[in-house]
């Protein structure tokens, strides 16, 4: 078998792909996550009460899982085939626990409608 010689742009693609992020992104993306855990506490202290509270946290939450999984991860500079093959599963069962919450409201309704409230 003859060997193959390495040509200089396959050699310097090799470099760019290990290349290090800048110190600074790591520094936002910390700062972005501080605030966003001062945002979530503040809804704690001003005492935000039902929907909106949760609503607030989850989105927090939400924005502060993405951040750590796009840059911490490196899933912000993956291919879209594997962010699909991450990201797409935890979705479709949050779908599905979205059909059992509704599923389970309408069987409530049923069993209250035909054997009554427990009076």
């Amino acid at each position: 078998m003859a060997h193959a010689e390495t040509h200089p742009a396959q050699t310097a693609a090799a470099h760019t792909e290990h290349q290090q992020h800048p110190i600074k992104l790591y520094l936002l993306v910390w700062g972005l996550l501080f605030i966003l855990s001062a945002l979530s506490y503040l809804v704690d202290y001003f005492g935000l009460q039902g929907y909106l509270r949760w609503s607030l946290i989850l989105i927090f939450m939400m924005l502060k899982a993405g951040l750590i999984v796009a840059v911490f991860m490196h899933m912000a500079w993956e291919r879209l085939a594997l962010i699909y093959a991450i990201i797409l599963p935890p979705l479709l069962v949050l779908v599905f626990v979205a059909l059992m919450v509704s599923e389970s409201n309408y069987v409530l309704f049923t069993r209250l409608t035909f054997f009554g409230g427990g009076e």
